[in-house]
């Protein structure tokens, strides 16, 4: 079981049950994963925001969500007893990490398990967009014929240009080069190539004489609208651009002109700016009813298989955290990997990263008598970690100085 030394009732109820919500209709795998796990699991179909975000973040251990809940740093601190936060899906740009961070909860997300999903979907569109397939299909809608093989090419023999090269990207690149594309990718770190996979030295090398763009970058301050009329402007004429990544990446109403203008030859936009919280909600966007324009929902990821990897890879990585204090794959967390608990007890404690903060806890530990079997500590910025195997469980009094200590942020502990 796991208990919470904050509050301290929570170290002393022994029916206590870990409890977890997930939003936004993550898939039956986190479910089950939990369920096996022995948590008590809430599901909503929908994303929460406001006064009812902050009751069931009051009421829960864990939550789950997706992309469309923000929990941003009011939310955060409204949950003092929070212990974890699932991301099930790949960005992370909706919590507010340092937040999180500050709190000492780590935050977990999938970022493999819909690279298949996204990659297929967005060389399937660079396909339909270089045959000109929207505005084939619109016209062959509303009853008009238009056979011809005018501005219609093959995929072979074409330029890509991936804009992010990390795990979709690369992947991209893989499927791509396997249709007979020529692949060319700019990426700000260092990145292996795959397969004949060619390095551009900036942005506007890449796009240059690329026949189709593809973006893979994540919602930072510097990624939002590096796609923006002037970048635009470097597009090969007649050039596609597929955004399959962040809303925030691409300059709309620049995109749009670029379209209406014909400088582009068309584009797949699967993320937007500002989208709706729910299927009910209306969509309205400046890039609706122009030809050769791929709109999709935001269903890069949205296939049943990735959505199973992800529920399971999500919910595996919360219930190890829970079970064990492991923070491997958290993405605003010192990571450590303690393994399984052996020991009567271990201590989980996070703490302000300055000299003397291990050596104060072990102080503590050692003035109540326990003894220590095993210690695994990790830094990441401000932020340090330790999880410490007990000989026993803590007592009230070192419970109690565990929480008045001011460079302790959190502490907690799981008994075997």
């Amino acid at each position: 079981m796991t208990a919470c030394i904050v509050p301290p009732s929570r170290l002393t109820r022994e029916d206590d049950v870990t409890t977890a919500i997930l939003l936004e209709n993550i898939h039956q795998s986190a479910t089950t994963r939990l369920d096996e796990a022995g948590l008590k699991v809430e599901r909503r179909t929908g994303a929460l925001a406001g006064t009812e975000l902050r009751e069931v973040l009051a009421s829960h251990d864990l939550i789950g969500i997706r992309s469309a809940t923000h929990l941003r740093a009011d939310d955060i601190r409204s949950a003092p007893e929070l212990l974890s936060i699932g991301c099930f899906c790949i960005g992370t740009s909706q919590v507010d990490l340092e937040a999180a961070t500050a709190a000492g909860i780590p935050v977990f997300n999938a970022p493999f398990s819909n690279t298949r999903s996204v990659a297929e979907l967005v060389v399937s569109e660079a396909v339909m967009l270089l045959r000109r397939i929207p505005e084939k299909n619109a016209l062959a809608h509303a009853g008009k014929w238009a056979k011809g093989a005018s501005g219609s090419f093959e995929a072979r023999g074409k330029t890509i240009a991936i804009v992010g090269y990390g795990n979709i990207g690369s992947q991209v690149g893989v499927l791509a080069e396997s249709m007979g594309m020529r692949v060319v990718y700019y990426d700000v770190l260092a990145r292996l190539s795959h397969g004949s996979a060619r390095a551009a030295g900036s942005l506007e090398e890449a796009v240059a004489h690329a026949d189709v763009v593809t973006l893979h970058v994540p919602a930072t301050p510097r990624t939002r609208n590096m796609i923006d009329a002037g970048v635009l402007a470097s597009f090969r004429p007649g050039a596609i651009l597929i955004n399959a990544s962040r809303g925030s990446v691409v300059d709309i109403p620049a995109l749009a002109a670029a379209l209406r203008e014909k400088r582009l030859g068309g584009a797949a936009i699967d993320v937007f700016p500002e989208e709706p919280k729910t299927n009910h909600d209306p969509f309205v966007s400046e890039l609706q009813n122009l030809p050769n324009v791929l709109l999709t929902p935001h269903v890069g990821g949205s296939t049943e298989e990735a959505q199973e990897n992800i529920g399971t890879e999500v919910a595996a990585k919360l219930v190890n955290f829970l079970n064990t204090g492991g923070t491997v794959g958290a993405v605003n967390f010192p990571e450590v990997d303690p393994g399984p608990l052996l020991a009567p007890a271990r201590l989980l404690n996070v703490h302000n990263n300055a000299p003397g903060a291990l050596a104060a806890l072990n102080t503590l530990l050692a003035q109540d008598g326990v003894n220590i079997n095993g210690q695994h500590l990790q830094t990441r910025g401000s932020t340090g970690y330790v999880v410490t195997d007990l000989d026993r469980a803590p007592s009230e009094g070192l419970v109690a100085a565990l929480r008045a200590h001011t460079g302790f942020v959190r502490s907690r502990v799981v008994l075997k």
